[in-house]
């Protein structure tokens, strides 16, 4: 680091490239709550967010671990996955009252038709109303999982994502 007197430390989550300050300042500001989307390998997190000056509130949440119980055998890390758990959170968002929120993406590069944008597409669905571009949202056939050459993953996900529209 610095050895001089005037030298500033940089916040340790800004030190370690896991949060960049001056864009979620940004989302803040907007006065919405934010859509925050993180991946792993394995699993998709969404979350709407608000803000509250002693800590953020979660409003709504979901993963995509959650779909086991709702009968998903699939894999998790998928895009039809990650729609299934946008469309979870959006329909929880819309009955705890959220009605728009601001997309947080955090470090995630957006690209074209990814999943988080699947996500974006999920939760659109279930009610919530978040600025976007069309261009941006995956094809119908690749939110179904028709890339992935299972015939039994476009069933298995209509009846999922009927089990979320009605609970």
């Amino acid at each position: 680091m610095g050895d001089n007197p005037r030298h500033r430390v940089p916040f340790r989550r800004r030190r370690e490239g896991k949060t960049d300050y001056r864009a979620r300042l940004r989302l803040i500001r907007s006065g919405k709550p934010r859509l925050v989307v993180r991946r792993s390998l394995k699993h998709t997190v969404v979350q709407l967010v608000g803000y509250d000056e002693k800590g953020d509130k979660v409003l709504a949440s979901s993963t995509t671990g959650q779909l086991r119980e709702l009968g998903w055998t699939g894999s998790t890390g998928n895009t039809p996955a990650a729609y299934l758990a946008g469309l979870m959170a959006g329909r929880r968002a819309f009955r705890a009252s959220v009605t728009e929120a601001i997309l947080d993406l955090g470090l995630i590069r957006p690209s074209k038709g990814s999943k988080v944008f699947a996500v974006l597409k999920g939760v659109l669905d279930g009610g919530v109303q978040v600025p976007h571009s069309d261009e941006v949202l995956p094809s119908e056939d690749r939110i179904k999982g028709g890339h992935l050459n299972k015939p039994e993953m476009a069933r298995m996900f209509d009846e999922v994502k009927q089990k979320i529209i009605k609970s």
